[in-house]
């Protein structure tokens, strides 16, 4: 349906923050299962299709502007033409990338807006990235998931990559362990269930 939500109702829109393989696409996947109306928006994907494809278009250095692009339409054409609720489905742990997600594409008036922070500790993520399957198909640079969460901790180094905090968005969950989040699921389905 053009235009978003039935008047009177907000639509929920979930942003995961966190490290690669710290559990946000499994979540994303299980909420989507449970959370009627919904869908994930994954960059991986988008990264996954336009390395099979289009990979002679991609940036040769710096930021990968395609891969943004794709996203940023697929993204406006679901906030445009339907009312899904949104599983936003990346790292986002740039506090101003977080800021222009929450104020410029999911706006306080238009969604109830929540973030669920994957704080695993480095031990258990490189435990998982050594033992992973995952297609690496997603890589502009990188070889390997370890690649990834190397870089992502050095990254933990900079001013503007931080954790999430209260009143950041109308919600804040912290899954600090996998047994965690069928609880947060149930919280987000509860608020799902008020917003309507």
């Amino acid at each position: 349906m053009k235009g978003g939500s039935v008047k009177g109702m907000k639509r929920l829109v979930i942003i995961t923050v966190g490290k690669t393989h710290s559990g946000k696409s499994t979540f994303a996947g299980v909420l989507e299962k449970r959370l009627n109306n919904s869908l994930v928006m994954d960059q991986d994907n988008h990264a996954e299709f336009i390395n099979t494809y289009y990979n002679k278009l991609q940036p040769k250095k710096g930021p990968n502007t395609l891969k943004h692009d794709i996203s940023h339409l697929i993204v406006n054409y679901a906030i445009e033409h339907t009312d899904f609720h949104l599983i936003i489905c990346n790292s986002n742990r740039s506090r101003k990338g977080r800021m222009y997600l929450l104020e410029q594409l999911y706006p306080k008036h238009k969604f109830v807006r929540i973030l669920v922070h994957f704080d695993s500790p480095d031990h258990v993520l490189h435990t998982r990235v050594v033992q992973s399957q995952r297609s690496t198909n997603v890589f502009r640079f990188a070889s390997n998931f370890e690649e990834v969460l190397a870089r992502q901790q050095e990254d933990s180094l900079i001013e503007d990559v931080t954790d999430p905090v209260e009143r950041e968005a109308d919600h804040l969950f912290v899954v600090k362990d996998n047994n965690e989040v069928d609880s947060v699921i149930q919280r987000i389905l509860h608020i799902a269930q008020y917003s309507s």
